[in-house]
């Protein structure tokens, strides 16, 4: 397995190329915006700027890494003669189900799709295809070139092949994969957004403010990083999508998204990427100034 494309030139997926890029992979990286590639290679090139300040890499791995990275505004061209194609656009699932079914036209009967959806239906995607026994779920963690977890989700019709060479293929990345089943959410946003979503109704009830609610959390828990401020981290309107995919699947009331929370994503507060969310970041990429609107 040598070649990839990777669709989607986002958050996720300029990291995932990247992290395919740098173990020397030919990456096609696909985005049907051309501001959204460039600003994908930018990316990439500043994280990898970071870690040959940090010594991790030399400028020459820098130079290999960028080289190996080919951008496409046209999907069909992009899939072509690849190995695996790896969904990382938007979680939404009209969208997902629309391109896995052009991916099932484009690509070679050999390639295995993989989707880093966060919380949709592994089945319900590959059904889309003619090929489900080749349709995986690649869940990395963001920041994808750091974090060392990727989950690993069988659908319904997933082979064994395909799911014990996605999982060596994760190993070769420098990557912990970790296998688990078809299910709302799967394991990491199962536990973590309804943490998140229970932080968001603390705050909501008057029980603590923003700040508070994040120091409990980092240093009597040991999280790295408050839920408040992950949650910024993560994209309020991501947390909100995957809370309404759980909450569809289960029609269990414990998932239901907290009304701050819709409010602040129908207000266009949605976090980091927005500039404000629990956090203003406005001056500093980093939680240190709380919104005004709960102070």
């Amino acid at each position: 397995m040598k070649n990839i494309a990777v669709i989607g030139a986002g958050t996720m997926g300029n990291g995932i190329a990247h992290t395919f890029a740098q173990s020397g992979f030919k990456v096609n990286l696909i985005d049907i915006s051309e501001a959204s590639l460039e600003r994908g290679l930018a990316t990439i090139s500043k994280n990898l700027d970071r870690m040959v300040a940090k010594e991790k890499i030399t400028e020459n791995d820098k130079v290999e890494t960028l080289g190996n990275i080919t951008t496409y505004t046209n999907t069909v061209d992009g899939v072509k003669n690849t190995d695996l194609v790896v969904e990382a656009a938007t979680e939404n699932v009209d969208l997902k189900l629309k391109i896995f079914n052009q991916l099932d036209d484009a690509c070679d009967d050999a390639t295995i799709l993989a989707t880093n959806t966060s919380s949709i239906s592994i089945t319900q995607i590959a059904a889309a295809t003619s090929r489900p026994e080749k349709v995986i779920g690649m869940h990395f963690m963001n920041p994808v070139p750091i974090m060392k977890l990727v989950e690993i989700i069988r659908g319904y019709n997933t082979s064994d092949d395909v799911t014990n060479t996605i999982m060596e293929l994760s190993k070769t990345l420098g990557k912990v994969p970790t296998e688990v089943n078809d299910y709302p959410g799967f394991v990491a946003n199962r536990i973590l957004m309804p943490m998140i979503n229970e932080s968001i109704e603390t705050l909501y009830n008057g029980v603590a403010g923003v700040q508070e609610i994040d120091t409990v959390m980092k240093l009597g828990m040991a999280h790295p990083m408050g839920p408040l401020q992950l949650a910024d981290f993560i994209g309020l309107d991501v947390c909100l999508s995957i809370l309404n995919v759980m909450y569809d699947g289960f029609k269990n009331p414990k998932y239901a998204p907290c009304p701050l929370l819709v409010n602040m994503v129908q207000a266009g507060k949605l976090g980091v990427k927005s500039g404000e969310g629990f956090y203003d970041y406005s001056e500093s990429r980093k939680a240190e100034n709380v919104s005004k609107q709960f102070l």
